[in-house]
């Protein structure tokens, strides 16, 4: 084993362009169109931007690790400035497919690794962002995972495309056979396909879904339907209606858009026991509307009206009803394709009949019975919202008779389709080779199996938007069908949409095809892929292999108890295709690695069996990852579980107590953030970041015990430089606590073991606590080398914020200081009448300030002008401030940000501390906007050079 201490650093040991990687990684969440994201859903997916910069940055020498290349400080930070515009342009997501960019980075990846590229694995692969972008680096990609539904999606992004890249489509309408790159044959031929399949479809069930008429006030004829809107019901309580249903809404409005809000209006006769749904969409009153919204609702309570009766429907009546297998359904309204927009129309008796009719056919019982057979999850397996409590216990539950007909004959129909696209690609070329996909065949055979995969997609997709949990977005910019994942939960629905697969809106088959075929046109296959299903305890990897992997956290989420849903609907599609993986009745849960309760029977043992699983996992890593690189491992942090616990929360401890049990020393920890929209509002977050990646080498085998006083000893005298070096990278104040346990954990973890005086092992928790404190004094200790004015306001600030405080203890600190309270009032500090003195807030400030005519320049003076430059009129400002102020102040204002950030998190000053982190957050571009600035003659006219 190769000593920790003994390697060249990789530039992720160093530095990385933090705030370049974390913008475009939040960027990327507005990115929908041939983001692999869309291609299948899965939860909780890395960013790609992320997972491309880390893995460049993990194979790339740090220029520092080359001192016969780069001789001095200035060749070594020129150096990584290079590499760091290299990443700069690699995360942007217009880079993606850009060859230039791409082959820029594996250039640098070659030079550093000897011309000879490892492979890399990722063991808990999940939804592929990490072998995806390995592959698109040039890198043999290998990814695995328990979860079939996951490893479905891996092959279809790494293995699949590389094995077809730069073949020629095989549809018969081919117009060019010659000049493909990459997947774009195999994009073509499932857009090709995709419109053959839905078109067969259409012949089977398209009588199921037929145009509506529209009334003479609506333009006359008809319109094709984008979407039936249904109400679940159960039988009405009040003995006086026993037998009637009565519908359970929680909004009868179906647009909003200002001067065209329409609504549902039921009209109830009682007399007869009965109600008719009709739409209403002119004269509506505001009370008609706030009326409307919460449909048969009992106000905000969880309960319901009786329509008919007026009485309370209680949750607890309704569960009885569902879990007896009691709820109906009742068509409330139908909304049609218009020239202007929506159309909404009555129901039809006709409508209702026609959809139930479906129910008939024989196919709809036996896929009941069969596929659609297995349990949904219970509030025990998931949290956020279960469908189960109310009876719909089975995946065949969640759909109506006529989704699962129509979504049950797009499957059936895919097994024929496959022996079409056979027959095409053979007299395209493609050898007629019967091999299949799953085998490694590349011939006609495996490549109609790899279509039909693709297309699988498409049906799952349309499962998605096709399922009794969607609901109808009745917002003004939307007035569309909304998908049944809108989180990570399976909630109730009352009022349901089941739109139409075979119209023109958003969620129909053909869309769902062309939402697949963008993400594999923009596939870089540029080295081969692999996916298998294993286990991350036991797989095998390749020799000289490169770690990177996200692994599941904790309990944050149910990945095998949520995959089922698609899980179900892949064995009716592509069951031939894989069938070790889809033969099983679910996807495996027992040895999925998350501390779920419900399976291990306590929360103690739930947390065992994650800590022993996830060392394994680790260890397993470890032993078999190559020596000349470091390992990348994400975290995701639970931050429910952070504000409770702090930085060193139990879920942290525990992950990082199984990487260093496992034989790994941590030497870098980087924060991720994936929520800004833009860097203005990522620099006002003070929340910890999203997740952290830590970076991992071997632990030297012949490591000593050192005592709890040496580890002391050995965090004083190595963590201040690595903060030092933290803060010169700019990382912002709310991500220091998690950037510098990488240097600190890098101290203990590097020793075999550090002891507490009772000669017991220190905890990994243990040892959190105290680099943090080593944090906190660090930057407390900063405040010796600031001017005796800025001194005293950071104690009085301390203190009293910016509240009024007694003159006598002002005087006190001030003369502790060698000055007095005058001297901070002359500086323009403090205000101080009347006994009193309080520190002038920033809107206080004399907006004319100007640095060079300031006789009396503090460094307390130049930050907070900074920030009031920043916040009133915005970057370019600030910059023109920062180059006033000059060289020689601006780094103590930037070391005067990180300890008044530390101040108010402490005072718990969430609005100030936001203040000073988004300082740091965009303290590189200020610099950079600042350094472009040029003085011109003797008057102070300005150019910025952008």
């Amino acid at each position: 084993m190769t000593s920790t201490n003994n390697y060249k650093k990789k530039l992720i040991e160093v530095a990385i362009p933090l705030e370049a990687i974390n913008a475009a990684s939040a960027r990327e969440k507005s990115i929908r169109h041939g983001h692999p994201s869309t291609l299948h859903l899965w939860w909780a997916r890395r960013p790609l931007a992320a997972c491309r910069a880390v893995l460049f940055a993990q194979l790339v020498d740090d220029p520092s690790s080359l001192p016969d290349q780069f001789t001095t400080e200035v060749a070594v930070d020129n150096e990584r400035q290079r590499l760091f515009k290299i990443m700069e342009d690699l995360v942007l997501w217009e880079n993606s497919t850009n060859e230039e960019v791409l082959e820029r980075a594996r250039a640098e990846i070659r030079k550093s690794c000897g011309g000879k590229l490892p492979p890399v694995y990722d063991p808990f692969s999940g939804g592929g962002s990490i072998p995806l972008e390995a592959q698109r680096l040039g890198l043999a990609a290998y990814g695995s995972d328990l979860n079939p539904v996951a490893v479905t999606i891996g092959k279809a992004m790494i293995e699949i495309p590389a094995r077809f890249a730069g073949k020629e489509p095989a549809h018969p309408s081919a117009r060019d056979r010659n000049h493909h790159r990459n997947a774009e044959a195999l994009a073509e031929d499932v857009r090709y396909y995709g419109m053959r399949l839905r078109d067969e479809a259409w012949k089977k069930v398209g009588h199921l879904y037929p145009k509506a008429q529209l009334s003479p006030a609506q333009g006359g004829g008809s319109a094709s339907v984008v979407a039936w809107i249904w109400a679940r019901t159960v039988a009405s309580p009040d003995p006086a209606f026993r037998g009637a249903h009565v519908p359970l809404v929680s909004s009868f409005i179906l647009g909003s858009k200002k001067g065209r809000e329409t609504i549902v209006s039921p009209v109830v006769d009682r007399s007869s026991g009965t109600y008719t749904f009709k739409v209403k969409n002119a004269d509506i009153s505001k009370e008609e509307l706030t009326a409307s919204s919460i449909g048969t609702k009992a106000g905000k309570a969880q309960d319901f009206i009786c329509l008919l009766s007026k009485t309370p429907v209680t949750r607890e009546y309704v569960r009885d009803e569902g879990k007896a297998g009691r709820l109906g359904a009742r068509l409330m309204a139908v909304v049609c394709e218009g020239k202007n927009g929506r159309i909404y129309c009555n129901p039809t008796d006709e409508m209702q009949a026609l959809a139930e009719s479906a129910g008939q056919q024989e196919e709809v019982a036996l896929a009941r019975e069969t596929f659609l057979s297995g349990s949904t999850p219970t509030r025990a397996m998931i949290t956020g919202g279960v469908c189960s409590a109310y009876g719909l216990s089975t995946w065949g539950h969640l759909f109506s008779d006529r989704q699962i007909l129509t979504l049950g004959t797009f499957g059936h129909l895919l097994e024929a389709l496959r022996d079409e696209i056979r027959h095409d690609a053979i007299r395209a070329g493609y050898s007629d080779d019967v091999t299949p996909l799953r085998d490694g065949g590349s011939g006609a055979f495996a490549y109609a199996e790899a279509i039909s995969v693709y297309l699988a997609f498409a049906i799952n997709r349309s499962a998605d938007r096709g399922s009794t949990l969607c609901t109808w977005d009745s917002s003004p910019k939307m007035e569309a069908l909304r998908n049944t994942f809108g989180r990570q939960a399976i909630p109730m629905t009352w009022d349901f949409a089941e739109g139409n697969p075979f119209s023109t809106a958003s969620g129909n088959f053909i869309s769902n095809v062309e939402w697949v075929t963008k993400v594999i046109e923009k596939f870089v296959p540029a080295a081969a892929g692999v996916e298998r299903q294993m286990d991350a305890q036991t797989v095998e990897y390749p020799d000289n292999v490169v770690i990177s992997t996200d692994p599941p956290y904790y309990d944050n989420i149910g990945y095998a108890d949520l995959s089922d849903f698609f899980f179900a609907w892949m064995k009716r599609s592509i069951r031939s295709v894989f069938p070790d993986s889809f033969s099983v009745m679910a996807t495996p849960k027992a040895e999925e690695l998350v501390a779920t309760q419900y399976r291990h029977g306590s929360r103690e043992a739930a947390d065992r069996f994650f800590l022993e699983g996830m060392r394994e996992a680790i260890a397993n890593m470890a032993r078999q990852s190559s020596s000349d690189f470091p390992a990348t491992i994400y975290y995701a942090f639970k931050q429910s579980e952070v504000a409770q616990e702090g930085i060193s929360s139990t879920g942290w401890a525990t992950f990082l107590q199984a990487v260093v049990e496992a034989g790994y020393a941590v030497v870098g920890t980087w924060p991720l953030r994936t929520e800004m929209a833009n860097r203005m509002i990522a620099s006002g977050t003070n929340a910890l970041a999203n997740s952290v990646v830590l970076v991992c080498r071997k632990k030297d085998e012949v490591a000593e015990t050192i005592s709890r006083a040496e580890f002391i000893r050995a965090l004083k005298r190595e963590l201040p430089s690595a903060i030092g070096e933290l803060q010169a990278a700019n990382i912002a104040p709310a991500d220091m606590p998690q950037s510098a346990i990488g240097p600190g954990m890098g101290v203990f973890s590097r020793y075999r073991a550090v002891l507490e005086s009772d000669d017991s092992p220190m905890s990994v928790k243990a040892a959190l606590q105290l680099i943090n404190r080593e944090l906190d004094e660090y930057l407390g200790g900063i405040q010796g080398e600031f001017d005796a004015d800025t001194r005293f306001a950071i104690t009085w600030f301390e203190q009293h914020g910016t509240k009024t405080g007694e003159y006598g203890s002002a005087n006190s600190i001030a003369q502790a200081r060698g000055i007095s309270v005058e001297s901070v009032k002359h500086a323009g500090i403090v205000e101080s009448s009347a006994g009193k003195v309080r520190i002038l807030g920033r809107d206080e400030l004399d907006a004319d300030w100007d640095p060079a005519g300031d006789g009396h320049l503090t460094v307390w003076e130049c930050c907070q002008h900074l920030i009031r430059a920043l916040e009133t009129d915005g970057e370019h400002s600030a910059a023109m401030m920062l180059k006033k102020i000059g060289s020689e102040k601006a780094d103590a204002v930037k070391d005067l940000a990180y300890c008044l950030y530390g101040i108010c998190e402490k005072r718990s000053d969430a609005k100030d501390a936001t203040s000073y982190n988004a300082l740091i957050a965009v303290w590189t571009e200020l610099t950079r906007q600042a350094a472009a600035i040029h003085d011109t003659g003797g008057d102070r006219q300005t150019r910025l050079d952008l």
